[in-house]
């Protein structure tokens, strides 16, 4: 008989061991099915909301779409999604970041400053807060969402993205290349918009250490653009920039055609898609930043904690040159033949040259 108990003993021991390895060895598995319903058979459900459709936006969702699409997730396949645009309106934004946060959703997975704001603003209320990927962000520490400067990995569980600061001391160096006698630049920009608060706050400390007066003008919707223009203009600037600013994005083509009438060259942060009859534009590659994003996403997808991601600044950097737009200034601009090979596009008499890929000089600038 303690033959027979010792016999049913043994075998117990044996099937609590091997269920005890099968378990642990599927760990990883339950967690991913756990976190991830669409691994036990349903897409993830992913909400892709922007601000307003600017071409620096669109650029980024698409690169983020492309680097999540060559990961495995495309839509109508793993992944099921949803676009969101407030078109400029804060209101707008404010009802989407309600909606998304509080809705089913996977991830939510936005660009712009304002979209980071609204929706982090809304997680917090949200009875369980979505996993938030967020791009095209210049400065997201001075976003007012909790994320650490001095310790980027410190910043709320569900949350991670990628800041994307521009380089405005290298585009303020490289103006006074193109006029070294330059004295007066002006901008136009919206004061409520924290992105161009901190853009504007450093163009200000550049410009002071390179002894050029920033000649500001605000304006707090597209209406304002041309009176807000037509200000700089009456103080005599000898050139105007368009930072990162979401409002002055959208009124571009004003900005450069009242420029271009006055005889004086508009110079970005901003790198366009087509050419915006600027004279140079130093900033980040939109399609190749939102990559960068995408690919954050699809590791989050994939099951990874966004806790453990931290955010970064990184800036593909790119250069467009326009030679075309010397014409007809009003003050003497010189483009060096050393700058325009630097150039990863460049428009000239003979039209649009864009370097290959593998000569493309983009550079990423870790903070």
């Amino acid at each position: 008989m303690k033959a027979v108990l010792k016999s049913i003993a043994l075998g117990c021991a044996l099937i609590v061991i091997c269920a005890s390895i099968l378990l642990y060895s599927d760990l990883d598995s339950r967690r991913r099915n756990a976190a991830h319903p669409a691994d036990a058979g349903r897409p993830l459900k992913v909400a892709f909301v922007q601000h307003s459709s600017i071409p620096a936006l669109d650029e980024g969702l698409k690169g983020a779409l492309e680097a999540l699409r060559e990961r495995g997730y495309a839509d109508g396949g793993r992944m099921a999604v949803r676009q969101y645009n407030a078109e400029g309106d804060i209101s707008t934004a404010n009802a989407i970041a309600k909606e998304v946060t509080n809705g089913d959703f996977d991830l939510i997975f936005s660009v712009s400053t304002v979209s980071l704001q609204t929706i982090a603003n809304a997680n917090k209320f949200a009875a369980r807060p979505r996993h938030h990927v967020f791009g095209l962000v210049s400065d997201p520490y001075a976003s007012g969402v909790g994320i650490s400067r001095s310790n980027h990995l410190d910043h709320p569980r569900y949350m991670t993205g990628v800041g994307s600061l521009a380089p405005v001391e290298d585009l303020f160096k490289m103006a006074r290349q193109l006029r070294p006698s330059l004295k007066r630049v002006g901008i136009v920009w919206d004061p409520s918009e924290a992105n161009s608060v901190v853009t504007t706050g450093l163009g200000r400390s550049v410009c002071s250490r390179l002894g050029i007066s920033l000649v500001e003008a605000n304006a707090e919707n597209s209406t304002m653009i041309a009176e807000a223009t037509g200000s700089l203009l009456a103080r005599n600037v000898e050139a105007i920039w368009v930072s990162p600013d979401q409002v002055a994005m959208r009124g571009m083509d004003l900005i450069v055609q009242k420029a271009k009438t006055a005889g004086i060259p508009v110079f970005s942060s901003n790198p366009p898609v087509k050419p915006t009859g600027t004279l140079f534009d130093l900033g980040s590659n939109y399609r190749m930043l939102g990559r960068t994003v995408g690919n954050i996403a699809a590791d989050v997808l994939d099951g990874r904690d966004p806790a453990t991601i931290p955010v970064e600044n990184i800036v593909p950097v790119t250069l467009h040159v326009n030679r075309a737009a010397l014409e007809k200034l009003r003050d003497h601009w010189g483009i060096p033949d050393s700058l325009a090979q630097r150039a990863d596009v460049l428009v000239d008499d003979a039209g649009r040259h864009t370097k290959p890929a593998e000569e493309d000089g983009s550079r990423k600038h870790p903070d």
